[in-house]
């Protein structure tokens, strides 16, 4: 088994922070991983993106061509990535930040508006995490549950008030993925 993750959007929506609790999960549950981050000299508005590779094996490269999930937390990044995501692959798709439908119908989109669900819980910055539940609902090589221990873990301590917050977000993410795709 061997899964391609890009999750891609701008920075400051907490890309990087999404693919590393993507990557720590798949360290923590024993399976071979990488984590490829990739940004803009801009700190915030600018493109950031990150691939992770999980691996029953020992993984040849981090570089990915064409994924078999995806998160996409913008218009740019739907546009760029929605045509190289693999057949019956997955794309969880920001629909705050993204005005148009799907073009494929071979691969599974899963359109969340996370910015308004991350609102509705009271902080913008869980949108990350409620996308990453969303791609976990059809992602079986990692659980809800290695998720939370995994933020639990790798998360500082100073922070771990955070924790419910995120565990909700993951949650609402997972049961929206749940409603759209059954």
């Amino acid at each position: 088994m061997q899964k391609e993750i890009i999750v891609a959007g701008f920075g400051g929506q907490g890309v990087l922070f999404a693919g590393q609790i993507l990557a720590y999960t798949a360290m923590d549950t024993g399976k071979e991983v990488t984590w490829f981050p990739s940004y803009g000299p801009e700190m915030r508005g600018g493109t950031a993106n990150c691939t992770v590779v999980l691996s029953d094996e020992e993984i040849g490269s981090p570089i990915v061509a064409n994924p078999s999930a995806g998160i996409v937390l913008n218009l740019p990044s739907y546009d760029k990535y929605e045509p190289l995501v693999q057949k019956s692959g997955v794309l969880v798709v920001n629909t705050s930040m993204v005005d148009r439908g799907p073009v494929r119908e071979d691969i599974f989109q899963v359109l969340i508006d996370g910015n308004k669900i991350a609102e509705e819980l009271g902080d913008r910055k869980l949108m990350n995490m409620i996308m990453v539940g969303a791609l976990l609902y059809r992602l079986p090589e990692l659980s809800l549950e290695d998720v939370k221990k995994s933020l639990e873990i790798h998360l500082p301590k100073r922070h771990h008030r955070l924790l419910p917050s995120n565990y909700k977000a993951l949650e609402l993410g997972y049961q929206a993925a749940q409603s759209q795709l059954g």
